[in-house]
C-alpha cells in the first residue's frame, strides 16, 4: 500500500525517429536505453493528448479513431516490454509513471491532457500527484483509487497464462462484446511476456492512491462502464466524489474494455472535455445505482 506521496523525478531528453505514413507517425523513441513506440496522428499544432493503455495491453487497446482524432495531436506509446516497444516491464505504478514522465518530457510535450485505462489511470493518477509541468488535465478511465487484483490472476498468468488470460477476457467485456473482440484482444495479450503482465497485475495491486485523491488539484473526466466487472462502475464514482471537481461519465452497457467495445462513446467524452471540460452522459442516472451491486473481480 502506498503511503507516501509518489516521488517527483528528473526526467531525461530522449532520442527520436519518426517514419510518417499519411496521417499516421510511428515514433521509437529512446527512453533511458529502451527503444520505445508510440503510435501518433499528424494533427499539427493542435492540443496534446497521451493516452496509456493498461495491463498487458498496448497502444492498439485505444480505438483508433480517437488516436486519429482529428484537430488533436495524439501519443499513444507502449509501455515498455509490450507491443512494439522494447525494455523491461516495471513492477510498480510509481516506476511506470517515471518512465512516462520522462518520455512526454523527452519528447518536448506540454500542456498535455493525459489519458489512462485501468493500470494506465492508476500511472495517471501518481502523475497528477507529483505535477510534472508539462501536465494540465487527467483522463481516468475503467480504473480506481486502488487496483485490488484477483488472487487467481496473479497466481495462474505464470503458472497457466492462455488460461488465465482467457478468464480475464472473459471478465473485460459487457454483454454486448462480440466473440471475435474478444478473441482478438486475447490473442493479442498473448503476445505479451506472462512476466511483464504478471508485473502489471502486481503493480496494480499494490497501487492505493486513496487518502491522496484530494491533492489532485487538476482539471479531471472520470469515464466508466456500467458494464464493468474489472473495475466496477463504484470505482469510478469515488474518483469523481473525491477528485476535487472531477466530472464523471458513465457508458452504458460497456464492460472494462470500453474503449474497444464502445469506442464512438467514449470518443464523445474524451472529445467533450478537451473542447469545454465536462464529459458526456451516456447512462441513465440509474445505472449509477449499480456500483452498490458490484464486486469488484
Amino acid at each position: 500500500m502506498m503511503n507516501r506521496l509518489p516521488v517527483r523525478r528528473q526526467a531525461q531528453r530522449v532520442g527520436t525517429l519518426w517514419e510518417n505514413d499519411e496521417d499516421r507517425i510511428m515514433a521509437f523513441a529512446d527512453v533511458e536505453g529502451e527503444r520505445i513506440f508510440t503510435d501518433r496522428n499528424n494533427a499539427g499544432n493542435g492540443p496534446v493528448l497521451v493516452l496509456i493503455h493498461g495491463a498487458g495491453g498496448d497502444h492498439a487497446h485505444w480505438p483508433e479513431a480517437l488516436r486519429r482524432l482529428p484537430g488533436v495531436r495524439v501519443y499513444a506509446p507502449d509501455l515498455p516490454g509490450h507491443g512494439q516497444s522494447g525494455g523491461n516491464g516495471r513492477q510498480s505504478v510509481e516506476d511506470y509513471a517515471t518512465f512516462v514522465d520522462g518520455l512526454v518530457s523527452g519528447l518536448g510535450l506540454e500542456n498535455v491532457t493525459l489519458a489512462g485505462h485501468s493500470l494506465g489511470g492508476a500511472i495517471v493518477q501518481t502523475l497528477a500527484l507529483r505535477a510534472p509541468r508539462w501536465l494540465s488535465r487527467i483522463i481516468l478511465v475503467g480504473t480506481g483509487a486502488r487496483l485490488r487484483v484477483h488472487p487467481d490472476i496473479i497466481r495462474g498468468i505464470l503458472a497457466a497464462p492462455e488460461e488465465t488470460i482467457a478468464r480475464v477476457c472473459q471478465w473485460s467485456f459487457g454483454p454486448t462484446a462480440s466473440e471475435s473482440l474478444i478473441r482478438s484482444v486475447r490473442e493479442g495479450l498473448l503476445q505479451t511476456a506472462p512476466e511483464v503482465i504478471h508485473g502489471d497485475y502486481s503493480a496494480c495491486n499494490q497501487f492505493d492512491v486513496t487518502d491522496w485523491l484530494a491533492d489532485i488539484s487538476l482539471p479531471a473526466l472520470v469515464i466508466s462502464g456500467d458494464a464493468d466487472r474489472m473495475t466496477p462502475l463504484k470505482y469510478g464514482q469515488h474518483l469523481a466524489r473525491n477528485i476535487p471537481g472531477a466530472t464523471s461519465s458513465v457508458i452504458e452497457g460497456a464492460g472494462h474494455m470500453m474503449g474497444l467495445e464502445k469506442p464512438d462513446a467514449l470518443i464523445r467524452c474524451i472529445r467533450a472535455f478537451l473542447k469545454t471540460g465536462p464529459g458526456c452522459k451516456d447512462a441513465p442516472e440509474q445505472a449509477r445505482d449499480m456500483a452498490d451491486r458490484t464486486d469488484a473481480v
